[in-house]
């Protein structure tokens, strides 16, 4: 019995305990259902206070954007209604200025109606006066209307057929002027690319000596050593009161050079006498000898030439000794078979062939003063002689117009030789004329009233004047340049065209304050 006891108090402690706890829960619970009811009160209460705080913020703002937007509402209606009095001020004017215009254009239409009633009136009696005149003319002439006519017709004819001559010989003039102008561009092109001295050959050479005593020596014992100088040599040795010089003088210049050679040689040793004199002659005979056939050798090596007869060399070196109004003989060769050259490569001729011509085209120079003849008729017997062509016996014999030239090369050549021996500083006499030509052609321009200044240019071809613009006007300059150029065609001798240029300048100036 005591099991069955012990097992109903357990019972009886199990369901107090579980009451108990029943209870415990229950009042845990209610507690915590109050608190969460008093927190969603409280959250309740905050959520009506934001909700109503939010409601007049948007309500404030409502009105701020209302506020705003009829404000600029307000603006945009002033500014339209501001651009509508404008348009409407613009148009007033505008109306008033077409009913200005219409009344003006009213105006103008009854004058030009009136001019018009005029000016038939005025026509009418014009006819009437030109049927009068008409009809006096035919009784003075005792010509037609159609007869008249006729002549008229006859004189326009002869006008035309004048007009048409001109018109042909101004295209004609054109064409020539167009041919000329490319020429000179050719000639231009080569002469610039040919690089050449201005003269600076003489007929006297200078020996220095290295004092006074040494004339005494040259001289010698009652002259016997300047005689067998001047008999070896063939030149004139010239002792005068020259400060420590002697000039030789004679018109064979290789002879000059032997004899200069010479007395250099003899100054230097020092011992001067006959024997020794002849002895000198002769080792610069030899060194002039060797000096001419390498002068030779090098203008063919300049130019590019081969194949010439070693005597024929020989001669053309002879030429670097021989001048032609004051221009060596050698160099002018050289520039002349240059610039032949050049021209046949511009105009597609045989450029070996114009060299070589422009090369020999003056050998009978090197010994013109040993040979009877012309240097013409004795380069084209030193041609011949030495076997040449034909093309370079022509080139020679045509160079200075003996014969009529009938190759394109010999032409150049001669083209060639006219450009080298007339450009200005080659020759003396050609340098003096070319200055003298060029005075004179500003000295007739600044003969001319109201002339200031003028300038002769392009080596004489043309002339530019500079008038006084208070004195010659625009129109009187065209009279001015006719009345120049015919007094330079009257009173000179030219080759070519000489242009005439006539320049006004006028200048404005004021002074800012």
């Amino acid at each position: 019995m005591e099991w069955y006891w012990i097992v109903l108090i357990c019972l009886a402690i199990a369901v107090i305990a579980a009451w108990a706890g029943y209870q415990y829960r229950k009042s845990v619970s209610e507690a915590k259902i109050g608190n969460a009811q008093d927190i969603a009160r409280k959250l309740l209460e905050e959520s009506q206070e934001a909700a109503d705080k939010a409601k007049k913020e948007a309500i404030l703002e409502a009105k701020e954007e209302t506020h705003r937007l009829r404000a600029e509402a307000d603006k945009e209606i002033r500014d339209r209604r501001s651009e509508i009095s404008r348009v409407e001020r613009r148009l007033q004017q505008k109306e008033d200025t077409l009913d200005m215009k219409t009344a003006a254009l009213e105006v103008r239409e009854e004058k030009v109606a009136q001019a018009r009633e005029e000016a038939a009136a005025l026509r009418e009696k014009a006819q009437k006066l030109y049927e009068q005149q008409l009809a006096e003319l035919e009784r003075i002439s005792g010509l037609t209307t159609e007869e008249a006519k006729q002549l008229i017709l006859q004189n326009v004819e002869e006008e035309t057929r004048h007009d048409a001559a001109v018109l042909i010989r101004n295209i004609e003039r054109d064409t020539k002027a167009d041919a000329d102008r490319m020429t000179r561009e050719i000639l231009a092109d080569v002469i610039q690319r040919t690089a050449a001295d201005h003269v600076a050959e003489a007929t006297v050479s200078v020996v220095n000596l290295p004092n006074e005593e040494m004339k005494g020596r040259i001289i010698g014992r009652e002259g016997r050593n300047i005689r067998t100088l001047e008999q070896a040599t063939g030149v004139d040795f010239i002792i005068d009161d020259t400060p420590e010089a002697v000039i030789l003088s004679a018109f064979d210049p290789v002879r000059r050079e032997v004899a200069r050679l010479a007395l250099e040689k003899l100054v230097v040793d020092g011992r001067i006498h006959p024997a020794r004199i002849e002895e000198m002659v002769a080792k610069a005979q030899k060194e002039v000898d060797t000096a001419i056939r390498e002068a030779g050798e090098a203008a063919l090596f300049q130019v590019g030439i081969t194949g010439i007869h070693p005597e024929m060399v020989k001669i053309l070196g002879r030429m670097r000794y021989r001048t032609s109004y004051g221009q060596n003989v050698l160099n002018h060769s050289i520039e002349v078979a240059n610039l032949a050259g050049m021209l046949a490569a511009e105009l597609g001729a045989d450029v070996r062939l114009a060299k070589r011509g422009g090369l020999l085209h003056d050998i009978g120079k090197a010994i013109d003063h040993e040979v009877e003849g012309t240097h013409v008729k004795i380069g084209v017997d030193i041609a011949r002689k030495y076997r040449e062509s034909n093309e370079i016996i022509h080139i020679i014999a045509a160079h200075h117009n003996d014969i009529e030239p009938q190759t394109v090369e010999a032409l150049l050549v001669q083209a060639a030789d006219a450009i080298s021996g007339a450009r200005p500083g080659a020759r003396r006499e050609s340098l003096e004329n070319y200055i003298k030509r060029l005075e004179q052609l500003e000295s007739i321009a600044n003969s001319f009233e109201g002339v200031d200044k003028s300038y002769a240019i392009q080596a004489g071809r043309e002339i530019r004047i500079a008038v006084i613009p208070e004195k010659i006007g625009d129109d009187q300059m065209v009279l001015l340049a006719r009345e120049i150029a015919h007094r330079i065609e009257s009173e000179m001798e030219y080759p070519g065209q000489i242009k005439v240029n006539v320049i006004r300048e006028t200048r404005v100036s004021d002074t800012a304050k």
